[in-house]
């Protein structure tokens, strides 16, 4: 079975030094895997049966930068990620990382990518300085997606320093890093992002823009029908329900969760044509959560949307035979 992940970080080790980010405690223990993009990460891939990796910066810190330093940086990565492509351009492509501090140049940077590098979208984290992807300043960016057809990869991020200090403060420190990330915080964050998105009105303007989410949905096929019983009554003038235009407009990636529950949830509240196999290399396993995929109850034709088919369709990834030594 052909096997297409969405989610797979890199982020060079001397692009880290030369900007001067700090990726925190938990992040920077990966930083030789996320700094392989060739035989180790190639390696994971063929031991877990991971036919293709889309590959995307790790880049939140990259998008509160300056302005021109994160056009800088931005440019630097997707040139790395281009380059790690056109080496193995049988395993790997690419989504975007964009200078989200100064939209245009954002805009710009996405076009490059795709209509130069062929890259198939763009990765962007969060909000960037309190800006999150509903505010008029950021429409560029998301309407240049939509004409491209490429879509955007909302990833989460660690929360503003605000945000922290409210809900994370007098913790244990590797505790409340945690719990304000992959333990809990940033799902939530990610999920109410999305639903700014939804009931400010993006996706009535732009309703060809499509707009990917990872770890089973952040949350939202549980909150599915809630937020329509909720949320839709009190959202005007939108020719479509908040859980309509997320059936239209979301699609959903498993990464990091490898369990029947969530899967299944996914499943019933937005069907297995939305729904796409990822795996969050390296801070998840490759070979658990191809396992994982193969053990699914699910049939074998659903099997395979989740595995590739899904992903074909959606970013145009045709199959290739894979080279051979």
């Amino acid at each position: 079975m052909r096997v297409i992940a969405l989610e797979e970080h890199m982020f060079p080790r001397d692009v880290i030094e030369s900007a001067g980010l700090d990726f925190g405690r938990r992040a920077s223990v990966r930083i030789q895997q996320l700094d392989d993009l060739d035989e180790g990460r190639l390696q994971a891939m063929d031991d877990a049966g991971v036919d293709v990796q889309v590959l995307s910066a790790l880049a939140w810190t990259v998008q509160d930068l300056a302005p021109t330093q994160s056009a800088d940086v931005s440019r630097t990565l997707n040139e790395r990620l281009a380059t790690a492509v056109a080496r193995h351009p049988d395993r790997f492509r690419a989504f975007a990382s964009l200078p989200m501090s100064d939209p245009l140049a954002a805009r710009d940077e996405l076009v490059r990518c795709v209509e130069e590098l062929g890259f198939l979208g763009a990765m962007i984290h969060g909000q960037t300085r309190g800006v999150f992807l509903d505010h008029p300043s950021v429409r560029p960016i998301l309407a240049a997606a939509e004409h491209l057809g490429v879509p955007i990869y909302l990833h989460p991020a660690p929360p503003p320093p605000a945000v922290r200090a409210t809900y994370y403060s007098d913790l244990d420190a590797d505790v409340a890093e945690c719990l304000s990330t992959s333990g809990w915080g940033w799902h939530s964050e990610c999920a109410m992002h999305v639903l700014r998105i939804v009931v400010a009105g993006v996706f009535e303007d732009l309703p060809g823009l499509e707009l990917i989410v990872g770890h089973m949905g952040e949350g939202l096929p549980f909150h599915l029908e809630r937020i329509e019983d909720m949320l839709t009554p009190v959202v005007k003038g939108h020719s479509l329900t908040v859980a309509e235009t997320l059936r239209r407009n979301l699609w959903l990636t498993t990464s990091g969760y490898d369990h029947d529950a969530p899967l299944q949830c996914a499943l019933s509240a937005f069907g297995v044509e939305r729904i796409l196999f990822s795996v969050d290399h390296p801070f998840a396993s490759s070979s658990r959560a191809t396992a994982r995929l193969r053990s699914a109850p699910l049939s074998e034709h659903d099997r395979a949307l989740i595995a590739h088919g899904n992903a074909e369709a959606l970013l145009g990834i045709r199959p290739q035979q894979r080279r051979t030594a």
